[in-house]
C-alpha cells in the first residue's frame, strides 16, 4: 500500500448515532441467499466502526490519499491513534470492503 493510493468504498454503508455501519452481504451465491430466506435470516451482517474508523471511512471517496487521511487522523486524534490506520486499511482491503486505486 502506497501513501498516494486512494481508497474507494466497495460496500453499502449508513450512519447511525454519528458512527458508520457497513452492510456486508453474507453470501454471494444463490444457495446461500436461499438458505437465508428459508431460515428467515438477513443475508447481510453489520460491521460497526468506531469513531476513528468512521472518520476515516467518510474520507474513502477516491479523492483523498492514504497519506492524506492518515495526516487528518493525526491532526484530529493524535499520532498514537493514527498508528493503527495502516492495519485498518489492510483489513478493509483484504475483506474487499474498499479498493485502493
Amino acid at each position: 500500500m502506497k501513501d498516494d493510493s486512494r481508497p474507494i468504498r466497495n460496500v453499502e454503508w449508513f450512519e447511525e448515532e454519528g458512527l458508520v455501519r457497513l452492510k456486508i452481504i453474507k453470501f454471494k451465491s444463490k444457495i446461500g441467499k436461499i438458505f437465508c430466506k428459508i431460515l428467515k435470516r438477513p443475508d447481510y451482517f453489520i460491521v460497526n466502526l468506531d469513531e476513528i474508523g468512521s472518520f476515516a471511512w467518510r474520507k474513502f471517496d477516491g479523492k483523498n490519499s492514504v497519506g492524506e487521511i492518515m495526516k487528518m487522523i493525526e491532526e484530529n486524534y493524535g499520532k498514537e491513534k493514527a498508528s493503527g490506520f495502516p492495519i485498518f486499511i489492510k483489513m478493509l482491503e483484504r475483506n474487499e470492503y474498499i479498493r485502493l486505486e
